[in-house]
């Protein structure tokens, strides 16, 4: 029974074969919560291969719902003993749409693929493959120890994440006393770079809106009436540039943090911005002046232009357009008021005679932006942990620069937070060709192996 027999024995699930065996399965059911055509295959999900996976391990589980959700969640325990810690790990089983037709050619959303280094399929890392790895590694640790862990946990898999978690911040507060737990400790985005082991603390926090311009109803010939009616495309294009500078740096004073906390910056120093040959060329002149890559994705806001609209794109036609739509979001850190970002904006655009721009929420879920304190004895000892299974000094990101339902296990259930990812940022998760070089799965079994094991030792930190 010692640390290194559990990884290898990790390992070893790996180099089989069976690892990717298990992972086919869970890619062919094509779990696309956003088409509702496949609502009986999140239930499959769950009741095929994730439920017997953890009663296997010795897990009770059962299901639970709620009204507004997209799917079915799943709820596992396994108890040991009472005044061991108890771990919270949580994943989701649903997918983005497939986007079948985008894909390469011999390559489908529904058939893990390798080609090169790399397995290709829907969910390999968003997030099937993540919390395979999880459960994988803890029956690892199970099988070296003589059918314990030394720990606690509690396991959720919900199905609606990729529609924004739908009924997920209401079950947990429903269920609080249920899912209370010392620590979650689970896996999705994506690492730093391919190589780097990385934890992430908490995430930003998004917010999505629409701006609209409605002047008037239908189009007026240009050539009639061009010059004296109001064009909504001018007038949105200068509202929305009055929102940053044209180097893209936030000029509303409520959407940005006052200052970079001292260990945020600490924690970012050695941090680069790595998305590997197929990623994009990062623009240093874009953002905040005077903040590293790492800082403005991890420690600062983002403003962008998710789309635009005006007239009729397809067939343009010589008309002063009645009309123009954007839709904008917001990803904000901690320290900035959720409540408050609508309403800033509506002030901001007045102030500067925006006053014909109508702005509205673009759905109604928000998660805020959380992030455990980086000088947190559980942080180091993570670190500590996936160092000694790697031989590599781990990144630590305060919070990942995306979104993840954190808030509602960090606010709500009332926990410390430790993701450890196991994809990397040129994986094209959203995308056609979602995919993960194989080198990652086989190192993040043996280092959750780890992790796993020593949450069993006695030396792990005090709660």
């Amino acid at each position: 029974m010692t640390r290194a027999k559990a990884i290898a024995h990790a390992l070893d699930y790996f180099d089989s074969g069976s690892f990717k065996s298990d992972l086919t399965r869970l890619v062919a059911m094509p779990t696309e919560s956003q088409n509702p055509e496949r609502a009986p295959v999140l239930t499959e999900y769950l009741e095929q291969e994730m439920q017997p996976l953890l009663e296997s391990l010795g897990f009770s589980c059962r299901t639970l719902n709620h009204p507004k959700a997209k799917g079915p969640f799943l709820f596992a325990e396994r108890i040991e003993a009472e005044g061991l810690p108890t771990i919270f790990g949580y994943g989701h089983g649903d997918v983005i749409r497939g986007l079948d037709a985008q894909w390469a050619e011999g390559l489908s959303p529904w058939t893990l693929t390798e080609r090169g280094d790399r397995w290709y399929g829907r969910g390999v890392v968003d997030n099937k493959g993540q919390h395979l790895i999880n459960i994988s590694a803890l029956k690892s640790v199970l099988e070296t120890r003589g059918g314990t862990l030394g720990f606690n946990v509690k396991y959720l898999i919900e199905m609606g994440e990729e529609c924004g978690s739908p009924g997920l911040r209401e079950l947990c507060t429903e269920q609080k006393e249920l899912f209370k737990s010392d620590v979650l400790i689970a896996s999705d985005g994506p690492r730093l770079n391919a190589e780097r082991p990385t934890i992430f603390l908490g995430a930003r926090g998004g917010v999505t809106f629409d701006l609209t311009i409605n002047a008037r109803e239908g189009g007026h010939h240009s050539g009639n009436w061009g010059g004296i009616l109001s064009d909504p495309a001018i007038q949105l294009a200068h509202a929305i540039a009055s929102i940053t500078s044209p180097t893209g740096q936030i000029r509303i004073h409520e959407w940005v943090p006052k200052e970079l906390p001292a260990a945020v910056r600490k924690a970012l120093a050695d941090c680069e911005i790595d998305g590997g040959p197929d990623g994009p060329t990062i623009d240093p002149e874009w953002g905040e002046p005077g903040l590293s890559p790492a800082e403005q994705v991890f420690g600062w806001c983002s403003f962008d232009v998710l789309a635009m609209k005006s007239g009729v794109p397809e067939t343009p036609v010589n008309a002063v357009p009645p009309s123009a739509w954007a839709r904008c979001a917001l990803r904000f850190v901690v320290g900035i008021d959720p409540d408050d970002v609508i309403p800033a904006l509506q002030r901001h655009l007045k102030r500067h005679g925006f006053d014909m721009v109508e702005v509205t929420k673009a759905r109604d879920a928000v998660f805020n932006a959380t992030r455990l304190d980086p000088d947190d004895p559980w942080v180091e000892w993570a670190l500590a942990s996936l160092q000694k299974s790697t031989n590599k000094k781990p990144a630590l990101l305060p919070n990942l620069g995306g979104g993840l339902p954190n808030d509602i296990f960090a606010d709500i259930v009332g926990m410390r937070t430790i993701w450890v990812p196991h994809s990397y940022p040129g994986c094209s998760q959203h995308a056609p060709n979602e995919h993960v070089p194989v080198a990652i799965p086989r190192e993040a079994l043996g280092l959750m192996a780890g992790l796993y094991w020593d949450l069993g030792e006695s030396d792990r930190p005090a709660l």
